[in-house]
């Protein structure tokens, strides 16, 4: 059961926990309703002695935590009331941290714990992810030296001079080094956590949370960010290098046996090692890639689904068009008929 942890402060702008908050637990939702769905199937088929729902299954949890324990006060007035006190917080697959009106020195100098925190965290595996003035507190951490970030525009000229170490990127909303994720708004700190979701969940949940929250049509975060060192939220190297190599070669006729060998390990091996680490095969990964750049293609190009079909590593057109519908819970043609008419509708 992964753990994300939003950190609150005293005078931050609530939309940066609440609208994570709400999209994180609109994902999880999902992701029971479709288990519960699949569970209720295999029950169906063999009686349902042997196949019962386990509803805890892949839950997230969510908690809020302050320095204190006590409430905090966000900037719009609203008094916000942790569930726990920092030094009581557990280890945490994900964080994050909001941002704050104006000048964030002075809380900043007022959060040694928080800092010190973050850095043992980010020892631990975790993915942290801030908005704008937020990222001042991975700054001061010391987790950004080196590393790309952005942040509010506003302050982009006080952030250059308090963190001369840090690579500034101040043309990209979002940036990305390793598991750390800086972005420069909430619509960019949105765009972030699909991006999460989609790692956590996979891509048909990941769409469901873009669409519900975000009803025009977005470029993907792999092409927004600017990434260095971008990871997957597991710590097998080689698996992350296997993923990568899906990537690239996803157009190509993929033997996963070949893959195996390449990576010299047995076909059970590197399937058991990749399903630990990603929650999914090598096969469902591999398709989870050629449907979503099929998604782009449709959104992008003029190319017919035949085409597109061919180009993603398919040259069966119903094998294509079932496999798109099971991860999008539409057909290849009704995807680019409702993504253009967002694009191109006109006022009449």
């Amino acid at each position: 059961m992964p753990t994300v942890t939003f950190m609150l402060l005293d005078q931050m702008l609530s939309t940066g926990t609440v609208l994570p908050l709400e999209m994180l637990r609109g994902a999880d939702s999902r992701a029971r309703v479709e288990r519960k769905r699949r569970d209720g199937a295999k029950a169906e088929k063999t009686g349902g002695a042997e196949n019962k729902p386990d509803s805890n299954n892949g839950a997230l949890n969510l908690i809020t935590v302050s320095a204190d324990g006590k409430p905090v006060q966000s900037r719009s007035g609203f008094s916000l009331a942790p569930d726990m006190a920092l030094a009581d917080a557990p280890d945490s697959d994900i964080i994050y941290l909001p941002a704050l009106w104006r000048n964030p020195r002075p809380a900043l100098r007022r959060s040694k714990p928080l800092l010190k925190w973050l850095r043992e965290q980010a020892e631990k595996g975790a993915a942290i992810s801030a908005v704008g003035t937020g990222v001042c507190f991975l700054a001061e951490a010391g987790l950004l030296d080196g590393k790309p970030a952005t942040t509010h525009w506003h302050y982009f000229d006080q952030f250059a001079a308090d963190y001369p170490d840090v690579k500034l990127k101040r043309q990209y909303f979002i940036t990305q080094a390793n598991k750390l994720f800086c972005a420069a708004s909430v619509n960019a700190l949105a765009d972030v956590t699909v991006h999460l979701i989609r790692q956590l969940y996979g891509p048909a949940i990941a769409s469901h949370v873009e669409r519900n929250f975000s009803h025009e049509i977005r470029r993907p975060f792999e092409e927004i960010a600017y990434s260095e060192g971008a990871v997957h939220l597991h710590p097998d190297e080689e698996v992350v290098q296997a993923q990568t190599w899906l990537k690239q070669h996803c157009s190509e006729d993929v033997k996963l046996s070949e893959v195996a060998k390449y990576f010299d390990m047995s076909v059970r091996s590197f399937n058991r090692r990749f399903k630990l680490a990603t929650g999914q095969t090598p096969l469902q990964y591999l398709q989870n890639v050629r449907i979503d750049m099929a998604r782009e293609l449709l959104q992008s190009s003029n190319l017919s689904v035949n085409e597109i079909a061919e180009k993603v590593g398919y040259q069966d057109m119903g094998h294509f068009t079932a496999l798109f519908k099971k991860f999008l819970s539409t057909t290849p043609s009704e995807y680019r008929t409702t993504v253009r008419a967002k694009l191109f509708r006109v006022n009449t």
